[in-house]
């Protein structure tokens, strides 16, 4: 179902390491505007920049050697379970004041990428080969990241913010568990809002990430939005999955045994600071 102009701007695109190496005129660009404008950036920018290109040559190899290898899929589900944990590394040290957040953080991603996938291959959406397997787990993961780091930084705040209303509800008898429905819709709600704010303007202001690339590739404009629309679904679902998770799970922490507050909702001296 490809259409001819579809394969004409396919081949119009013809990337290799000279037209990599004329990009980096933008990262110049970005540099100058930094030293003009004395945003001190430069270092952060190259370091990104530097760190981005290694990490992605590191794994276009990698995924190379994966998939030419005759246990494909099972080094792809193996690569999965990587990007599972090292989410949940990442989103870890984001919150390093909050205490016991790693097991919810890694339950909330696996369900989300265990649903996604769940969903997307039994039913036949995508056929089940390694470069499906990854390609899908890493468009899941990826982008339910900054929602699920969110979620746990939301988390704290509200803890730390309303510790009086909270202290209060408990001294008048009130559960944790009430404490927790009370504040956890809020919690969540914040977290994904960005997200959905999104996925409204696809399509009338951005274009996505994945449909544009399959454009590049020369598939046809309808098909490539059908995909979109697949991909932005299961991000979606994913987030809110992964974010109610993290933050219900994640919220108990904030209690001790005892129906008190736990250490790290409370303001260190290096905050009020």
């Amino acid at each position: 179902m490809t259409s001819t102009s579809g394969y004409s701007l396919a081949a119009s695109v013809d990337v290799g390491w000279v037209e990599v190496l004329a990009s980096l005129s933008l990262l110049l660009i970005t540099l100058v505007v930094s030293i003009v404008l004395k945003l001190q950036i430069e270092r952060s920018v190259v370091i990104a920049s530097l760190r981005a290109a290694a990490q992605l040559l590191a794994v276009g190899f990698l995924f190379t050697a994966i998939f030419d290898h005759h246990l494909a899929q099972i080094w792809a589900w193996i690569w999965v379970v990587a990007m599972v944990v090292i989410s949940t590394v990442v989103v870890e040290r984001r919150v390093p004041d909050i205490s016991g957040v790693r097991i919810p953080t890694f339950a909330s991603i696996s369900a989300a990428a265990g649903i996604t996938l769940g969903v997307i291959f039994p039913l036949g959406i995508f056929d089940t080969e390694a470069v499906n397997i990854v390609a899908i787990a890493g468009l899941t993961i990826g982008n339910i990241m900054p929602a699920t780091v969110l979620a746990v930084q939301e988390l704290q705040n509200q803890f730390r913010l309303r510790t009086g209303e909270v202290e209060a509800l408990l001294a008048l008898g009130t559960s944790k568990t009430s404490v927790r429905r009370f504040l956890c819709p809020n919690i969540i709600r914040t977290a994904i809002t960005h997200h959905i704010e999104r996925t409204k303007i696809v399509g009338l202001i951005a274009l996505p990430g994945a449909m544009t690339g399959l454009l590049l590739a020369g598939i046809d404009p309808v098909e490539a939005v059908l995909i979109q629309l697949i991909v932005m679904y299961m991000i979606l679902g994913g987030t809110v999955v992964t974010a109610s998770i993290v933050v219900w799970f994640g919220s108990n922490r904030a209690f001790t045994n005892d129906q008190r507050l736990s250490q790290w909702t409370n303001y260190q001296q290096s905050d009020i600071a």
